[in-house]
């Protein structure tokens, strides 16, 4: 009796963190525990599972970073996947917009996306503008803080206008782009980010380089 008590407290404490983040509609739900331990994970892929968050304003190299950086990790025989802003909204986040509340979702789901990702031991690498602190640290919380490498590209809003790859600011900035993050919705800046990196004054090899050697330190030697 003593220990169907404690899988049950076990279980509501999972459903009342997830109520936290958003209703859990379905109800008499019971977690199933896998039969593989994290650590049968890591020792059949030969690295601790992280996401590896990449933050900051729209043209500040996300995208182009988080594929380098995965690229360099599958080239060194390790399984990782990137998740981009603009991917996920043809289909996991196709039904949101780009308002407060949506934007919020749209983290939590990814975040989600991430825990399950991390839980199978892969590296996950995320291309998000995530411009809200509350929203980043949500994630945290769902990824877990000790999978959790937040890395702001703090690259500034006026470098990120002139470079402007998709000519999305100048759409902003004629008003045919509403709640855009610089010029017409905010972006606050990670209070303590795990890394800050400023594209302005690294190359795409040197940023994904000084990533590397943060995530590096979660590779297991052959």
């Amino acid at each position: 009796m003593e220990n169907k008590s404690s899988d049950r407290r076990s279980q509501d404490h999972i459903v009342d963190k997830w109520a936290k983040h958003g209703q859990v509609v379905s109800s008499h739900l019971t977690w199933t525990e896998t039969k593989v331990t994290p650590e049968e994970r890591v020792q059949l892929l030969q690295h601790e599972a992280a996401t590896i968050w990449l933050t900051g304003f729209s043209g500040s190299g996300k995208s182009t970073i988080a594929y380098e950086l995965e690229r360099q990790l599958i080239l060194n025989g390790h399984v990782a996947y990137t998740l981009d802003g603009d991917n996920v909204r043809f289909g996991l986040s196709r039904d949101l917009g780009f308002a407060p509340q949506d934007r919020t979702e749209n983290i939590r789901r990814i975040a989600e996306v991430c825990k399950l990702f991390n839980n199978a031991g892969i590296l996950v690498v995320t291309a998000f503008i995530s411009p809200y602190r509350a929203d980043r640290d949500m994630a945290r919380e769902i990824v877990g803080a000790d999978r959790f490498i937040e890395t702001y590209l703090a690259t500034s809003v006026e470098v990120c206008e002139e470079r402007d790859p998709k000519g999305l600011y100048k759409k902003a900035r004629a008003g045919e782009i509403p709640d855009f993050t610089g010029i017409s919705a905010p972006y606050q800046p990670p209070d303590n980010p795990e890394l800050v990196v400023d594209t302005s004054k690294m190359s795409v090899v040197d940023s994904v380089s000084k990533i590397l050697g943060v995530v590096s330190l979660r590779f297991r030697d052959e």
